[in-house]
């Protein structure tokens, strides 16, 4: 699937990889395209984030220099999330509003604009929000730990903190700001653009833990065995799986968001765009009887009350 790659430089920038601080010496520097400083631009040939990096600064600073396209009323009107192309699949759209979404991400998390849905609503969320945090950092796991689908890596701090973290996304956009998000805690992780369906990869599998946040609800309905059935192949003997994920509440999303219905659900940008996702809400013991039938032990799935289902297991 095609991806928007063109980024507007910065001059001043933290690397995006060790955090360094660093000042372009001209608007054309690679440097600001890539958001990384010279040594570890240096380092693309080892590491796949930053050889991805490398690319896309690349590309993006070709477009740059590339003449403006023709204005006027045929370049006027909304811009699509992404290109329509034939054979484009639900995990395409998905893909492309999640790219196009990691700049206003955490204002869902934080409650922001759209989202802010009155003190009681909000509250409530807070306080379930927290809840759910502290239910993973008690659980026992340690690393190597995966993350699937981490997005703008809102739990990875907790989860970095816990064991060697390898993090992965389907886009870099969100990826970005997961780095940023690490650096500001003086966390590290192994950060990934890859395809929550992949297959395992060594290391870091056999892994001690894999984490989904919010991920398992984009699962086509049928598709639940064989996610958990990856998420085993992942793990090591006696390895932890957990799953943070949603309830179906009206007050979850945004206020201009529709009701999510037949397994879609239609979601609206700050600027106006929408697109179709898969969004599939699971009760606890749907989400039970698929750990067991994936041969995980040991299973507990609760909730915390109106917005968040959590969901642990062991492989047996």
């Amino acid at each position: 699937m095609a991806r928007p790659t063109a980024a507007t430089p910065r001059s001043t920038f933290a690397c995006l990889w060790c955090g360094r601080s660093w000042t372009t010496r001209a608007p054309d520097d690679l440097e600001g395209f890539a958001q990384l400083c010279p040594d570890c631009l240096g380092k693309a040939g080892d590491n796949e984030f930053l050889r991805f990096r490398l690319r896309s600064a690349l590309e993006a600073r070709a477009a740059a220099a590339a003449p403006a396209p023709p204005s006027g009323p045929a370049a006027a009107g909304t811009v699509p999330v992404a290109p329509a192309r034939a054979g484009a699949t639900a995990t395409d759209e998905m893909a492309a509003y999640y790219a196009a979404r990691a700049a206003e991400y955490d204002d869902w998390y934080l409650r922001r604009g759209r989202y802010e849905r009155g003190p009681i609503h909000d509250a409530a969320w807070n306080a379930e929000l927290d809840a759910a945090g502290r239910w993973l950092d008690g659980l026992p796991i340690h690393g190597p730990v995966v993350e699937l689908a981490a997005g703008t890596g809102w739990w990875s701090p907790l989860l970095a903190g816990k064991g060697e973290l390898w993090m992965s996304d389907v886009n870099e956009e969100p990826l970005e700001r997961a780095r940023e998000r690490l650096v500001a805690h003086g966390l590290r992780a192994h950060l990934h653009v890859r395809d929550a369906w992949a297959e395992p990869e060594s290391p870091p599998a056999p892994a001690g833990a894999l984490f989904a946040g919010f991920w398992l609800s984009h699962v086509e309905r049928d598709r639940t065995g064989p996610f958990f059935e990856l998420a085993a192949r992942w793990l090591a003997p006696g390895g932890r799986v957990a799953i943070i994920d949603s309830l179906p509440d009206p007050h979850s999303g945004a206020r201009d968001h529709p009701a999510p219905s037949d397994d879609r659900a239609v979601r609206r940008l700050d600027d106006g765009r929408e697109l179709s996702i898969v969004k599939v809400y699971r009760r606890p013991g749907e989400i039970e009887a698929a750990l067991a039938a994936a041969a995980f032990k040991e299973i507990a799935v609760t909730t915390t009350g109106r917005f968040f289902v959590l969901a642990t297991a062991t492989l047996g």
